[in-house]
């Protein structure tokens, strides 16, 4: 609309050129061309809108939000209408103790009560988009910037609303996925009450008072050494296991060895014996022999 305004002096001038003075009359049809080329150029660009990939364009006419949505690429528009650009995409907002992470310099992480009444620290981050056709309706309710109107408030509230119902260690261990459900499904209601769609909310961390956490390092510390002694238990009985085994294979042995010998048995092996001392390096000449047989003479001339 500038170049319109523009447009417009110089055509006021130019028809005027003869009262205001005799070197501005000179001018006159110059003046009235150029006049002429700025309004038309102007409204030329005015009635033309381009919305960028991944956003949609809000018209207001005298401040009236218009039904109408602008999708991406060139629109023809009213001249006169003012376009807000709302991304669509998916955004995030992340709410840190770390400073500089999030969104807001400094601490900004969350500080909620649990039912046992310790104070917990929850960085989060909450991802969502705006739902296109709720454009203008956000426009005329929140304005354009809806993270600071509802995205920040909400989300905080409703973790402060719902931490309440969880113990801090519960919170911290076996109950963590039900909490982010519950916090997920009543955010998300209030974000589609505003035109907001939530995609996903990440509890990045949840950090306990030092005491709470000496705790529970302590407890865990208790039940790794409780889980490796039952190792060592289980590990000695099976020891004791297979010596028992092998103690009873031992005496099955010894037993069926003592059913089983008899004299020719002794006496068989006996001459085994004999023949590999015999035949051994270092024997000369073996004499063997016992009460009831005459003695046995080896010879060996190795």
């Amino acid at each position: 609309m500038t170049l319109v305004f523009v447009g417009l002096v110089l055509l006021i001038v130019g028809y005027n050129a003869s009262k205001i003075s005799y070197s501005v009359h000179r001018f006159r049809s110059l003046l009235l061309f150029a006049g002429l080329t700025l309004v038309a150029l102007g409204l030329a660009v005015s009635t033309v809108v381009q919305i960028e990939a991944g956003q949609v364009g809000v018209q207001t006419l005298f401040g009236k939000v218009q039904p109408r949505i602008l999708t991406s690429g060139l629109n023809v528009v009213n001249p006169l209408v003012n376009v807000t650009k709302f991304d669509t995409r998916t955004q995030n907002y992340t709410m840190s103790v770390q400073r500089e992470e999030g969104q807001r310099a400094g601490d900004d992480a969350i500080q909620v009560l649990t039912a046992d009444g310790l104070e917990v620290v929850i960085d989060l981050t909450v991802l969502y988009r705006v739902v296109p056709a709720r454009t203008p309706h956000i426009l005329s309710t929140i304005g354009p910037n809806y993270q600071d109107a509802i995205v920040r408030p909400v989300t905080r509230t409703r973790i402060r609303d719902n931490a309440v119902y969880y113990d801090a260690v519960a919170l911290y261990s076996t109950r963590r996925d039900e909490f982010q459900n519950r916090i997920y499904n009543t955010i998300n209601r209030d974000f589609q009450q505003r035109g907001l769609q939530l995609e996903q909310l990440l509890i990045r961390n949840i950090q306990l008072p030092a005491p709470v956490k000496r705790s529970i390092e302590s407890k865990i510390s208790a039940e790794q050494e409780a889980q490796k002694m039952q190792f060592v238990l289980q590990k000695e009985r099976q020891e004791a296991e297979r010596k028992r085994l092998e103690a009873q294979g031992i005496a099955d042995y010894q037993k069926i060895i003592s059913a089983e010998l008899s004299d020719r048995l002794l006496r068989y092996e006996t001459i085994k014996a004999n023949q590999a001392i015999a035949t051994s390096a270092n024997s000369k000449v073996i004499i063997m022999g016992n009460s009831q047989n005459a003695p046995q003479v080896l010879l060996s001339d190795k």
